[in-house]
């Protein structure tokens, strides 16, 4: 929270910005308070996501849009640890889009469109070269707030990316009425 309120200051944006925290499964703000919530890069760090579905969809107002945009399971085997999200399988909580379309629905959303982006992170990784061993890091790139271990991390996910294991998949849906 500090650093979010450093650099809110450092932007002079001051008193345009509030800052609160909470859980996912305890979000704190009261229902229906919210027409849009996103869930984006986190699912693979949260084992059971069913208290997480049931509470974004306690704060959305009838018909709010939930959109999600996860690392998920495309076929079954074994994932190369480290990952970018977690050192060990036991930390890693990757699951199929089935699996997050059966809780959504029956959390009380409404699947409203849905797709795979693998297309679009293939094109993006041929696009981009992936560090040498032992040669010098660029000046900014994740490493700056993952630290060094994000190139052997980012590697893994490349290779279970590129076995078909996992990619990026994008939900949206809608609060249903109660």
């Amino acid at each position: 929270m500090a650093v979010a309120q450093s650099l809110t200051r450092r932007l002079g944006m001051e008193g345009k910005v509030r800052f609160q925290q909470g859980t996912a499964t305890a979000i704190p703000f009261g229902g229906g308070n919210f027409d849009v919530a996103t869930l984006i890069h986190v699912g693979m760090n949260i084992a059971d996501k069913r208290p997480v579905f049931r509470e974004v969809k306690r704060v959305l107002t009838s018909g709010g849009v939930f959109g999600i945009y996860d690392q998920m399971r495309e076929a079954p085997g074994d994932l190369t640890y480290p990952l970018p999200w977690a050192t060990t399988p036991e930390a890693s909580f990757v699951d199929e889009p089935e699996t997050y379309k059966r809780l959504l629905t029956e959390a009380g959303f409404e699947i409203v469109w849905e797709r795979s982006c693998r297309e679009d992170a293939l094109s993006a990784f041929q696009r981009q070269a992936l560090p040498q061993p032992g040669a010098p890091l660029p000046p900014l790139g994740l490493h700056v707030t993952m630290g060094p271990g994000i190139i052997e991390r980012g590697a893994n996910f490349r290779i279970d990316f590129e076995r078909g294991l996992i990619g990026p998949y994008e939900i949206v849906a809608r609060s249903r009425a109660v």
